[in-house]
C-alpha cells in the first residue's frame, strides 16, 4: 500500500508534467497513479491534492511570490514550482499539520529539486505557515 508521501511525490510528477504543457493530466492521473500502486484512499488523497492546486494553479504561484525574497517566482525551475505549489495548497486548505507539509516538500526538494532547492523550499513555506497561523 503506497503512502501519502509516496501520494505526494507522485502528485509533483504529474503537476510538473501540467504545468509543462499536459493540461489533460486529470484524465490520465488515476491509471498514472495506479501504475505507480498509489491506490484507493492514497489515490482520493492524490486526486484531490492535484485537483486542488491546479484549480488554484496561478493563484498559488502569486501567494508563493509574497514569500520569495530575492527571487521571481518565474525564474524557478518548474519541479520546484511544482513542490511550492503542492505545500502552499496543502497549507493554505488542507487540515495536515504545517510541519508535516514542510517536512515532505523539503525531502521532494532533496529528490527532484538543484542543491539550493531544500532550504528555499523550507523558508518560503515556513514563511507562509508562520502568515498563515497569525491570520487565524
Amino acid at each position: 500500500m503506497a503512502t501519502r508521501t509516496q501520494a505526494r511525490e507522485a502528485v509533483v510528477g504529474l503537476l510538473y508534467a501540467y504545468a509543462c504543457g499536459n493540461t489533460g493530466i486529470m484524465q490520465n492521473a488515476p491509471d498514472m497513479l495506479l501504475a505507480r500502486k498509489i491506490k484507493n484512499k492514497q489515490q482520493d488523497f492524490a486526486l484531490g491534492l492535484l485537483r486542488g492546486v491546479i484549480e488554484r494553479f496561478d493563484s498559488l504561484g502569486v501567494v508563493l511570490e509574497q514569500y520569495l525574497k530575492e527571487w521571481e517566482f518565474s525564474r524557478l525551475g518548474q519541479m520546484e514550482k511544482s513542490i511550492l505549489r503542492l505545500g502552499a495548497y496543502e497549507i493554505l486548505y488542507t487540515q495536515t499539520d504545517s510541519p508535516i507539509i514542510i517536512n515532505e516538500a523539503i525531502e521532494l526538494a532533496k529528490m527532484y529539486g538543484d542543491d539550493n532547492a531544500p532550504k528555499l523550499i523550507n523558508a518560503v513555506l515556513d514563511a507562509l505557515s508562520r502568515a498563515q497561523k497569525q491570520k487565524a
